[in-house]
């Protein structure tokens, strides 16, 4: 038989799929795959449920169904102020994971780099790499999670193409100040470099945290590449609709790309999503308050246990201290602690290209009697002392 692609051998199984996978067999509460474990708003099951008897259930228009995306830009301009052409500037993906690859493939030839700060969401260097770029990665510094400017710049003097950006990011909540922003966003003309936002978390944010678009700072909005998806906002996050958000020039680029990927996302529920898109602004306060109270208990419970923690400013992700049990190995720890304890977090080297082993991955996107117990169950994390 003939060799699999070389491209196979550049990455490994995702070690979030096999922290769920080991949380599932060993029974564990899964703290450790990052989606809500709630159903989505009434009115927009409500409104599926129609959907489903009515249509559309066929191809919706390659860049995504007309309406939906005018929602999109619509909704866009509630926070941000900015007006979308809805025609020209926003393309419908599968989902954000979808977008991101889109972006990527758009805008990397192989040999072109690119800079990604760690910690990072897995799919990142993934994605550089089977474009063939490379990866430049700078550092976000504990215990706030800052970068070193004069870190950065030496990076962007080895002339990368892109500087990928999640804001709120995964895995640690950190959400990038509007000076952190025009200091990247001042390198990025610089250097004449594009920017791609993960801006999948936007809208979950924890007090006095303060979010600004990149997109709308002075000279960025003709070198920024917007990428988002429906799915941490509306707890749907199995609809796979995700979206891209880009001057006209680029998004035309991203349409030829996109419809050799996936063709369109799927069309009952672009209909369906249009009723979330729009909600006034109480339902994006109630999902703050929502995420931020259990922000706040996942926090004073690990506080009373004794387990140390950063502090999330956004997203619904915290790194815990896990550096006093005795482990050198942090994904052996994880897997000890999904099968004598009963909770499943993620291992943080995966995140990080720096050699990290002291930290965990938490979600807490689940229900309060989840939390509840999960917290419950951590109470006897000293067992693993070694």
């Amino acid at each position: 038989m003939p060799k699999l692609s070389r491209k196979i051998e550049l990455f490994t199984e995702s070690v979030i799929a096999r922290m769920s996978r080991i949380a599932e067999a060993s029974g564990a509460i899964n703290l450790a795959e990052g989606f809500p474990d709630f159903p989505p708003p009434q009115a927009m099951c409500d409104r599926l449920s129609q959907v489903a008897q009515e249509g559309p259930h066929q191809y919706s228009m390659d860049p995504g169904a007309a309406n939906l995306r005018q929602a999109m830009a619509d909704c866009r301009w509630q926070f941000t102020g900015q007006t979308i052409d809805s025609e020209k500037e926003v393309v419908v993906t599968c989902g954000g994971t979808e977008a991101l690859m889109a972006a990527m493939m758009t805008l990397v030839d192989p040999g072109d780099k690119v800079i990604l700060f760690s910690p990072f969401y897995e799919a990142y260097s993934t994605d550089a790499l089977l474009c063939g770029a490379e990866p430049i990665y700078v550092s976000l510094r504990e215990p706030d999670y800052t970068f070193d400017g004069d870190e950065l710049e030496a990076a962007f003097k080895q002339r990368p193409k892109v500087i990928f950006l999640c804001n709120p990011s995964n895995p640690c909540g950190k959400v990038f100040s509007r000076d952190e922003l025009l200091v990247i966003s001042s390198l990025a003309e610089k250097y004449d470099t594009f920017v791609v936002i993960d801006e999948v978390y936007e809208h979950i944010l924890y007090e006095p945290t303060e979010y600004t678009y990149f997109s709308t700072l002075p000279g960025m909005y003709g070198r920024t590449l917007c990428c988002g998806s429906l799915s941490k906002t509306y707890s749907i996050t199995g609809w796979r609709l995700g979206y891209i958000f880009a001057p006209p020039e680029i998004t035309e680029a991203i349409k030829k790309l996109h419809v050799y990927l996936t063709i369109s996302a799927p069309s009952p529920l672009q209909e369906a999503a249009i009723t979330g898109l729009r909600f006034g602004p109480d339902y994006y306060q109630g999902l703050r308050a929502m995420y931020t109270r259990k922000r706040d208990f996942v926090m004073k419970r690990l506080d009373d246990i004794g387990i140390g923690h950063n502090v999330p400013q956004g997203a619904f992700y915290m790194l815990v201290d896990i550096g006093g049990y005795g482990y050198d190995d942090d994904e052996a720890f994880c897997r000890d602690l999904a099968e004598k304890v009963g909770v499943a977090l993620v291992p943080a080297s995966t995140f990080f290209i720096e050699p990290v082993h002291h930290l965990a991955r938490l979600q807490f996107a689940v229900r309060d009697e989840t939390l509840e117990k999960a917290m419950e169950r951590l109470e006897n994390i000293s067992i693993l002392k070694k």
